[in-house]
């Protein structure tokens, strides 16, 4: 079997305060270490479930976050950005039979998690009408090339908008944000319940996992600057909304993805 696995640092457990999230700050390091922890959790979990290869995407910031050195043998790992439109699950193809995410967290505008965000923290993402996480964005990723999303941990506003997409996959829920403040989990029942329910993941079928994807995409991109609005709608097929909008509309889910690489 063969996983990917996307990792970001937002819905890691603890992590309260965007210093928090930044390379090169003392505030960072102990979630850095935690990030770390956690990918490992769900790693064993992946590998006692069944997978025999598994790719690593560091994908938060710089991409270059993680400690690598206690990957097993059978585990690559992409740090830095590969600046293709498949972001955060850049490598990611037919050949996975599951994806995990670990460390994400609710859309940008959601008050449920003071570092929620969807790609950028000056703008927001709505598909079809909705305000779309990277979650969902990943998802449909993922579902482009066929691959099923199995487990994803993040703060308790992600796991709930999971079960709205689709009810079957795994989640755990490290923290729950209250105004610019968190309540999280201990730790180390991250680490241990991740390990635990990556390892049921990987044994429940690809079918009721698989998340459907739309026939057509609205795309909009809501700024706070309208001048950078302006400038984006002249990305081919985008056109400017008030306000402070951009809308672009396809059929192709890759096209969804090209755009947000270069408009957000």
């Amino acid at each position: 079997m063969k996983v990917y696995i996307s990792a970001d640092l937002e819905g890691i457990t603890g992590t309260t305060a965007w210093i928090e999230t930044e390379l090169n700050t003392q505030d960072i390091q102990p979630f850095l270490k935690q990030m770390t922890k956690e990918v490992e959790a769900a790693i064993e979990g992946a590998i006692a479930g069944g997978a025999t290869e598994i790719l690593l995407k560091d994908a938060h910031d710089s991409a270059r976050n993680l400690d690598i050195s206690n990957l097993p043998v059978n585990c690559r790992v992409i740090r830095g950005w590969t600046g293709e439109p498949m972001c955060m699950v850049a490598g990611l193809d037919e050949s996975f039979d599951r994806a995990i995410f670990i460390g994400y967290h609710s859309k940008g505008g959601s008050e449920r998690n003071p570092l929620a965000h969807t790609l950028a923290v000056n703008t927001d993402v709505k598909i079809n009408g909705e305000y779309a996480s990277e979650f969902l964005i990943n998802t449909y990723a993922a579902a482009l090339h066929g691959v099923p999303v199995a487990f994803v941990s993040g703060d308790v506003g992600l796991t709930e908008e999971i079960r709205t997409v689709n009810e079957n996959i795994v989640t755990f829920a490290t923290k729950e944000g209250i105004g610019s403040a968190t309540v999280s989990v201990s730790p180390q029942l991250t680490i241990k319940e991740t390990k635990r329910l990556v390892e049921e993941a990987m044994k429940v079928e690809r079918e009721v996992l698989q998340v459907k994807l739309p026939e057509r995409f609205v795309v909009e991109i809501v700024y706070r600057d309208h001048t950078r609005a302006f400038r984006n709608s002249f990305y081919p097929g985008a056109t400017f909304k008030p306000h402070n909008m951009v809308e672009f509309v396809t059929n192709d889910y890759y096209e969804v993805l090209r755009v947000l690489q270069f408009l957000t």
